[in-house]
């Protein structure tokens, strides 16, 4: 898929930015998971400065609009990977998950399982279900995927 507008990747530069990403994170939440009460998108969007960006490598996605999308890598997994709503299907997801598994090629990823637009996205590039949870990290009700790359990899990325 060719990304249009063109994105650049970079790393995140300081927490100024945290703002931004946050208010990706939350339009990106609301468009995809519709099984969280806005309760618990309030909740959880409460815990993203304090505890989770500053516990990942953020690397940001730019365009001629500005950040447009994030991910978050700790010890080889991916713990976030957002694109803002209005962005979704222009190729930036993809952008930011080659850029994650180039520096990480045994990259894993958890997916809610009530995700499955994230689910065939992760799938689509090489990743294969190898375990599943009840709960979340944080041991909310939401049951979790634990995926991995597969052995041969993906042709999205050959």
């Amino acid at each position: 898929m060719e990304i249009s507008p063109p994105v650049r990747l970079r790393s995140c530069r300081d927490q100024a930015e945290w703002p931004t990403l946050v208010a990706i994170w939350r339009r990106a939440v609301e468009a995809t998971h519709h099984f969280l009460t806005a309760a618990d998108i309030d909740q959880i969007e409460s815990q993203l400065i304090p505890n989770y960006l500053p516990a990942v490598a953020l690397t940001v996605a730019e365009t001629e609009r500005g950040i447009v999308g994030f991910s978050g890598i700790a010890d080889g997994k991916l713990e976030m990977l957002f694109v803002d709503a209005d962005t979704r299907g222009g190729g930036v997801g993809t952008a930011l998950l080659r850029d994650a598994i180039a520096a990480h090629p045994a990259l894993l990823v958890d997916v809610n399982e009530q995700n499955p637009e994230a689910l065939g996205f992760y799938r689509h590039h090489g990743f294969d279900v190898v375990a599943r949870s009840e709960t979340d990290a944080d041991g909310r009700p939401f049951p979790l995927l634990h995926l991995a790359r597969s052995v041969t990899g993906s042709t999205a990325f050959r």
